[in-house]
């Protein structure tokens, strides 16, 4: 009896490690989406995008696997405490990783119509943002990996961190369309850009909530640091 029990104890353990690294290997799919859309964005490579585009695939159907995989857990294991916590948070992150690969698929398709486009401001902005868009989701996935409440909180401020370089990019692009209106369409599908990276960081910091909630047993604060004033920026037209 005592070896059964220890088989099914092992068999659990197998499970628990089995769902991490479906989740290490989704979350490395998608770093490498908002990685690849935004070098193709920069490239004005019309080929990576598309790859960008046809590799979405694979996040969604990693998506379906891993809800099934955690329902399966909960109904043949019915985990308790932490064990419970962490295969919920798996659960809600995965969901939280399949929006930030359609956001990055979305990045990959306006690159292929900016391609088209004359080049109207620096892509400086865009490097940057989506160097800590990036950052920021491999740390938020891998606190959850490691149960690392702090690295989580870490990511959670950080956030405001990237609201800054949107706001930049923001007030730049309505610039370059109030100077000369044959530089709005350009400009409107780089915003478009700019705001879909805004909202990998945001469901970056999504993830870090889930993760610190399924480590401590507790929540972040309602607020938290954000830098987002765009939507009341004021850019006076040049004289």
């Amino acid at each position: 009896m005592p070896e059964q029990g220890e088989h099914i104890v092992r068999s659990y353990e197998e499970q628990l490690k089995k769902l991490r690294e479906m989740i290490a290997r989704m979350g490395g799919l998608a770093e490498r989406q908002v990685a690849d859309a935004a070098y193709a964005l920069v490239r004005r490579d019309t080929e990576l995008a598309s790859e960008v585009i046809g590799r979405d695939g694979e996040i969604d159907a990693l998506e379906r696997d891993i809800e099934n995989f955690c329902v399966r857990l909960l109904a043949l294991r019915q985990p308790m405490a932490s064990d419970l916590r962490f295969i919920i948070a798996a659960m809600k992150v995965s969901n939280a990783i399949e929006r930030i690969g359609d956001y990055a698929r979305n990045c990959a398709k306006r690159a292929v119509v900016i391609s088209q486009q004359p080049q109207i401001s620096s892509m400086t902005g865009f490097q940057w943002m989506a160097k800590l868009v990036q950052e920021n989701l491999k740390e938020a996935i891998d606190s959850l990996l490691n149960q690392d409440a702090a690295a989580a909180e870490r990511v959670w401020a950080a956030d405001a961190n990237v609201d800054d370089v949107y706001n930049g990019i923001f007030r730049e692009l309505l610039t370059h369309m109030m100077e000369d209106a044959r530089n709005i369409t350009a400009a409107t599908h780089l915003l478009f850009v700019a705001k879909n990276y805004e909202r990998i960081g945001d469901h970056a910091t999504n993830i870090a909530e889930t993760v610190f909630y399924a480590v401590r047993g507790g929540t972040l604060p309602e607020e938290r640091p954000k830098g987002d004033t765009s939507a009341y920026a004021v850019v006076r037209p040049p004289v």
